[in-house]
């Protein structure tokens, strides 16, 4: 016969584990869209973003299908005949104080046992005495064949007084209530930190215009597989980048004393890809990747008084559609071409020249990015401050992989113009890279 702690057991697993997996899986597979849009706003958008960041969005929803039938727990089918709140034969409306009940007895047992001598020491016999039989006829109302739920209750309002009144002292205090809430936070920031999400600051403006200096990105670390904390080894090691993600990842330095930093870009090309890279302009296994030229760009690089002027693109790779700076008077010659190696990926910075990246690691002999380096790709802008320190509210929220956009500031023929060569995009079958010849 199976035992009753086996079928709570199963209960818990299949209402509270696999059922909201389950719905959270539904609720995606439903509400993506059948042709993503990167550029889609409002409900749109909102559907993108289950498309794109499928894993984020699964966790938030996983935790909020357990919450609601966690709460609704007694109520389940098979609630009753598995002993939810105590035993099969409550009704409905007295599962919940059975429970609350149960966990009278079991800290008032555990307070006694730990705080035996102090407890002896302070509370008079007598009031001792009477606590043990008010918690023994509560035990005995809860065990009776048959539940009669007016003792019941008062068994449990008594013993609830009783132990409030002489264990009270040993009982967790406020204080020590809101340390360990704090603690239990705190480590569940940490887990997030080291396996789903983590905040990253853009120190330069390598990845302008996408990307302005001062601004607060949450990176997803758990798109390209969670490593194992303390290592660079990945649970799953199959979900390499695409071509056009923004990464963070560690600058690979091949001399282990120096301190790692931290690096932002944008991937270009896969291994097996063989890139070569014309004034700035990628092209993969000979393919060139198409652009559109934006205009003449003016633009301040974080502080700096000193205004520069570009030519911005909006270049199209893969599903992705980006903007991209050329520095006037800063055009580069041909670079490469450069195998990519496997298990890495080669990137560039969106500012192409003026962008420490793969053409210039080696002593500029080029270099890829590990896989084991990658800590995740680039999710929205949380916060953003300008050149004054005060807030950048329009970059709130921004959506690093969606449509390309300019600071509020830029001039409007610009904006006009991004909108028309997103209009005039081509397929995804034009912007996919051919494969290695």
């Amino acid at each position: 016969m199976t035992s009753p702690k086996l079928l709570r057991s199963a209960f818990y697993a299949l209402w509270f584990v696999v059922v909201p997996a389950l719905l959270a899986v539904v609720t995606i597979w439903l509400v993506k869209p059948a042709v993503p849009d990167p550029f889609a706003s409002g409900l749109d958008r909102l559907r993108f973003w289950f498309h794109d960041q499928p894993v984020p969005v699964g966790i938030v929803l996983f935790t909020v299908f357990e919450m609601a039938l966690y709460h609704y727990r007694y109520s389940l089918p098979f609630a009753e005949k598995v002993g939810i709140g105590g035993r099969q034969d409550l009704p409905p409306g007295l599962r919940r104080e059975f429970e609350q009940a149960a966990h009278l007895l079991e800290e008032s047992a555990r307070l006694q046992r730990k705080n035996e001598k102090a407890i002896t020491r302070h509370v008079p016999s007598a009031a001792r005495k009477k606590l043990e039989e008010a918690l023994g006829e509560l035990r005995a109302s809860m065990e009776a064949t048959a539940i009669d739920e007016q003792e019941f209750r008062g068994a449990f309002e008594r013993s609830a007084e009783l132990v409030d009144k002489h264990l009270g002292r040993w009982r967790k205090g406020e204080l020590r209530e809101y340390v360990e809430s704090i603690g239990i936070a705190v480590g569940v920031a940490l887990l997030l930190r080291a396996f789903v999400v983590e905040a990253f600051k853009i120190p330069s403006g390598s990845m302008l215009p996408t990307l302005q200096i001062q601004d607060h990105i949450f990176v997803n670390k758990f798109l390209y597989g969670p490593t194992v904390p303390f290592t660079k080894t990945r649970l799953l090691d199959r979900l390499p980048p695409k071509h056009g993600d923004v990464i963070v990842f560690e600058f690979p330095d091949p001399n282990p004393r120096n301190e790692r930093q931290d690096f932002i870009k944008r991937v270009i090309a896969l291994p097996g890809d063989v890139l070569t890279v014309e004034s700035g302009h990628p092209i993969i296994n000979g393919w060139r990747v198409p652009s559109c030229n934006v205009g003449t760009y003016d633009f301040a690089e974080g502080d700096e008084l000193l205004t520069k002027r570009g030519e911005l693109f909006v270049e199209y790779l893969g599903e992705y559609s980006y903007l991209t700076i050329y520095e006037e008077d800063r055009f580069d010659g041909r670079q490469g071409p450069y195998t990519v190696k496997d298990g890495e990926v080669w990137v560039l910075g969106d500012n192409r020249n003026n962008s420490s990246d793969s053409r210039a690691w080696n002593n500029n002999r080029g270099g890829g990015a590990p896989f084991e380096n990658i800590k995740g790709r680039a999710m929205f802008v949380w916060m953003s401050f300008g050149a004054n320190g005060g807030i950048t509210w329009d970059r709130l929220l921004t959506h690093v992989m969606g449509k390309p956009r300019l600071p509020k500031e830029a001039d409007r023929a610009l904006v006009e113009g991004i909108d028309k060569c997103l209009a005039t995009r081509p397929p995804i079958s034009e912007t996919t890279p051919p494969p290695k010849p």
